[in-house]
This record gives structure tokens, C-alpha cells and sequence, in this order.
């Protein structure tokens, strides 16, 4: 019995002293990459919540893009700055003939007035940035006359004589919605995810695959229409599916594989594309599949795959040519089994914290300029930042057990879209990510600072663990910073905690806690 009592009070004195281990983390003065904002887009929901009852356009519309507080101190909404707009190829005037799920056709953009809602919701809450993006040519220009490939192979399904029609319907929706709705589009996508594929194949969704001449050329037109119309939008080339299709050949050949040097280098005739008026200085990725293994250092392969390695060898690939990261788009999968996959909804942290770690990831290792959520709003996936109930849909369960029927359009938010607040409300347009001395990650704690363009300092730090922790924040000359929580806490979404000590600042466990530090 006495032998075991010492077994267990040495074991408990372990336990405490690790406990009690203060890791130190110091903000330094080196500059990395200038944030242009953070953002989700309006994919496949904004067509209806943007014709649903005033009240819920406004709760959504405040969740998503308000920077304002409520008289309590509690936050109105996480403040995206940057709305990715899905512009229409039409496939929803085709029906069911246009061979794609109802829910994610899109019309003209002539009729996507409840997207068009949210725009103007979008800029009247301050949103700066707008970026839209076709998934497809509108459907009287593609090949097949529909707006998914339906497997027809590996070219862009754009008829060989439309790249220029092409480019003057971009050109005209562009002036259109200056026009009308008073939005001037920061950047234009010609082409998502033409490398993935998914999109070849057909049919749920709207999708082309093309080839790098195929993505070069459209740009091309485009630089050439918008110069001749004085169309200062920049075109962004392009949104690949992968990382890894960016710096190397993923699932594909080589026509669609090494994206950053085919675009950036010049001595990529066919492709090279960074001389073109208009042309963006950033170039688009989405974080899907990449995100696992999470290595450890040490373990082999760290450098070059998993969660870090990739992000690594992309930040390298990027340092080579004139041109910066954009992360555009990134949903939970099937390979995000540490979360269970993409199915049913996640209102909890366990989502949420995942997310944040490859947001920590994608911003301090392969150095994203901006970092965006794949869609606002959503059904029983996790693909949504807000969970969207529409009148008449059917709930789960079996007869009886819990199965029913929604009355009436509903909104409900989420822990993952607060914890993104971390990021969005407090790193700004125009800041810049400060490098931090202290592990890239250590016994789940993940670090990260951004010095805002009025000189205040936000640390985002992250604690995967499920115990708290504690921690030394360095930052020259300050002692103190207000905290803003995201926890599993009943009403910690983004919650004013206070004025915290820098030295010896808790962490609750399974939390997101952003530091701000004033000038």
C-alpha cells in the first residue's frame, strides 16, 4: 500500500509540474506578409436567405460583416472583410435538364437578386473587398451547353470561338454591378479549381477542368477587354483545387500541374501571365486535402507533406516569383477524419479549433495574404459558417423519433464562425504578420501576431489542448492586453474578458483567445 501511494504522489507531482509549465512566446519586430483580409463566400444560400424575411437578411448579415457591439459589449458580428461572390452561369434557367443539383445552379446575373441583397449588406456594414468567381462559362458559351463537364475530359468547356464573348460577359456583369447595385468587384476568377478532378466528371455541381494554356489564354482576353473598357478589376489566376497541384502534379498531368511557375515565371512563354495589365499579384489555392497528416517535427516527412510540409514547400515555390498566396477556399472533407468528416453540422469548438490550426498554418508557414472560408451559410455539412434551416425541410430521425418539419426559415451561429471572428475582427486590411520566437506548435498552443495599421497588435492564440495553459507574452514595452474569448462556454463568442497580464495570461483549454494590445 505505502509503495503505492508513492507511485501515485510521484505521478501527481508530475502531472502538476507539467501543469504548471509556462511556455514563452515573443512578438518580434520582423515583418512578414501584409493581410488583405479574411472572408467566406455566398455560395449556394445567399440566392435564398438573401429573399427571406428583413429580419433574418439582418442577423446574418450582421453575424457575417458587422465590426459593431451591442450596448452589453458583446459582439454584433466577426467583421469579414473580404465577400467572395458566386456569379451566375445560368444553369438554373435550364432545370432539371442543366443536370445539377437545384440547390447549387445559379442563375444569370441579372436574376440573382438574393445574392445581390447581400452585396449591398456587405458594403453598407464596411465590408472593403469583393471578389467574384465563375465556377463556369455561362452556359450558352460552353462546349456541351451545360454548365458541369459531365465528364467530357480535361479542356476548359468553353467553345474554342468564346473566349472573347467570354471575357465581355465577365466585363458586362462587372459594369453591371457598379452600376445597379453600386459594387465595384476588387478581382474576378475566370476559373475554380480548373486542376480538381471532381469537376470533370459532373454532375452535382457547376465545374470545368482546364488546362494552363486554356486558364492563360481566358486571362489574356480579359486583360485586353477590361483594358479597352477602363475596368480596373483585377483578374485572379486562378483558384486551384490543391496545393499541391501549385508546386508539383497532383492527380492530374502535366498540363494542369506546376501552377505557380506556368503563371509567374517568364520563361513560361505559353502560360506567363504577371506581365498582363490587370492581372493580380496573388495567386489562389484552397486548403482542401492537405491538412493531414499533422506531423510532428522529427517525423519524416515533415518538411515536405502533411500539414506543415506543404505549406512549406508552397511558401517556397511563391518566394521564387512575383507573386504572393491567397487562401480562397476550404471546407471539411472526408480526409478530416479527426472531426469525424464532412457530414452533419458542427456547432461545437471541436470544428472550430481544427479550423484555426490550419488557419495558423496557412498564414504562418505558407505566408496567406488572406484567408477565406468556403461558404457563409449551409444544410447538415460541415461546409457552412452558419447553419440554415429552410421552411419545409426535413429534420433527422426516424418517424416518430424526433423527425419533423421546419415552419419557418431559421438561422443558428456557430463556434467555428466566432473563432474565425478571432482572426477577422481584429487583424485588419493593411496589417502585417509579425514573426513570433517560440515553437511552431507546443503542447497544442499556436501563436500568431499582426500589427494592424493604427499600431495595434493582435496575438491570436490558440489552445487545442484540453487542459489550460499558461503563457509569457513578450511584446516590447506592454504588460497588458484585452482579451477576446471563443470557447465552448455558454456566450464566450468572441467575449470581452477583460484587461489581461501579458505575463502569465491563461488560456483556457479547447479555446481561441485573441490579445489585443494597443499602441
Amino acid at each position: 500500500m505505502k509503495k503505492w501511494c508513492i507511485i501515485n504522489i510521484c505521478v501527481w507531482a508530475m502531472v502538476s509540474l507539467h501543469a504548471q509549465k509556462v511556455e514563452t512566446f515573443r512578438v518580434t519586430d520582423r515583418e512578414q506578409q501584409s493581410i488583405d483580409g479574411f472572408g467566406a463566400s455566398d455560395a449556394w444560400s445567399m440566392w435564398q436567405i438573401g429573399e427571406w424575411e428583413d429580419s433574418l437578411q439582418t442577423k446574418v448579415a450582421d453575424w457575417l460583416f458587422s465590426s459593431d457591439a451591442f450596448s452589453d459589449g458583446s459582439p454584433k458580428g466577426i467583421g469579414l472583410s473580404i465577400w467572395r461572390f458566386n456569379a451566375g452561369a445560368g444553369s438554373a434557367t435550364q432545370g432539371d435538364s442543366a443536370q445539377i443539383n437545384r440547390d447549387t445552379r445559379t442563375e444569370y446575373f441579372e436574376k440573382q437578386t438574393g445574392q445581390r441583397r447581400f452585396l449591398k449588406l456587405a458594403k453598407e456594414r464596411g465590408v472593403p473587398t469583393f471578389l467574384a468567381f465563375y465556377n463556369s462559362p455561362p452556359v450558352q458559351l460552353t462546349q456541351n451547353g451545360l454548365a458541369t463537364n459531365t465528364g467530357r475530359g480535361g479542356t476548359f468547356n468553353l467553345r474554342e470561338d468564346a473566349y472573347d464573348d467570354f471575357a465581355a460577359y465577365i466585363a458586362d456583369m462587372l459594369e453591371q454591378a457598379e452600376r445597379e447595385d453600386g459594387i465595384h468587384f476588387d478581382y474576378v476568377c475566370p476559373v475554380n479549381e480548373p486542376d480538381g478532378h471532381w469537376n470533370w466528371l459532373g454532375p452535382k455541381q457547376e465545374g470545368t477542368p482546364a488546362t494552363n494554356r486554356e486558364v492563360a489564354h481566358i486571362a489574356r482576353e480579359m486583360s485586353q477587354e477590361f483594358q479597352r473598357r477602363g475596368i480596373t478589376t483585377n483578374i485572379l489566376i486562378n483558384e486551384s483545387s490543391d496545393f499541391r497541384c501549385m508546386f508539383a502534379t497532383h492527380e492530374t498531368d502535366w498540363q494542369r500541374g506546376y501552377e505557380i511557375q506556368c503563371f509567374w515565371n517568364p520563361d513560361s512563354v505559353d502560360t506567363y501571365v504577371g506581365n498582363l495589365p490587370n492581372i493580380a499579384k496573388v495567386m489562389a489555392g484552397h486548403s482542401y486535402w492537405t491538412n493531414t497528416p499533422v506531423l510532428k517535427p522529427g517525423d519524416r516527412y515533415y518538411e515536405t507533406k502533411g500539414l506543415y510540409g506543404y505549406r512549406k514547400v508552397l511558401a517556397e515555390a511563391f518566394k521564387k516569383v512575383d507573386a504572393e498566396f491567397w487562401m480562397t477556399e476550404l471546407c471539411i472533407m472526408s480526409n478530416d477524419e479527426e472531426i469525424h468528416g464532412g457530414g452533419g453540422f458542427d456547432f461545437s469548438m471541436e470544428e472550430a479549433l481544427y479550423v484555426a490550426r490550419v488557419m495558423h498554418y496557412d498564414l504562418t508557414v505558407a505566408n496567406a495574404r488572406s484567408w477565406q472560408w468556403w461558404r457563409a451559410a449551409g444544410g447538415n455539412y460541415k461546409d457552412g459558417l452558419i447553419r440554415m434551416y429552410n421552411r419545409g425541410e426535413r429534420t433527422g430521425g426516424r418517424r416518430g423519433q424526433g423527425r419533423g418539419m421546419v415552419q419557418a426559415n431559421q438561422v443558428r451561429d456557430s463556434k467555428l464562425m466566432w473563432t474565425l471572428g478571432n482572426f477577422s475582427r481584429f487583424v485588419r486590411p493593411g496589417a502585417v504578420r509579425l514573426d513570433m520566437e517560440g515553437k511552431m506548435e507546443v503542447d497544442g498552443l499556436m501563436l500568431s501576431a499582426y500589427r494592424n495599421a493604427d499600431g495595434s497588435v493582435a496575438v491570436v492564440a490558440i489552445n487545442y489542448a484540453k487542459t489550460d495553459k499558461t503563457v509569457n507574452l513578450n511584446v516590447k514595452g506592454k504588460q497588458t492586453a484585452v482579451a477576446y474569448r471563443t470557447s465552448d462556454v455558454e456566450g464566450e463568442n468572441l467575449k470581452n474578458v477583460g484587461v489581461v497580464k501579458l505575463k502569465k495570461t491563461l488560456l483556457p483549454a479547447r479555446s481561441v483567445t485573441t490579445l489585443m494590445i494597443t499602441k
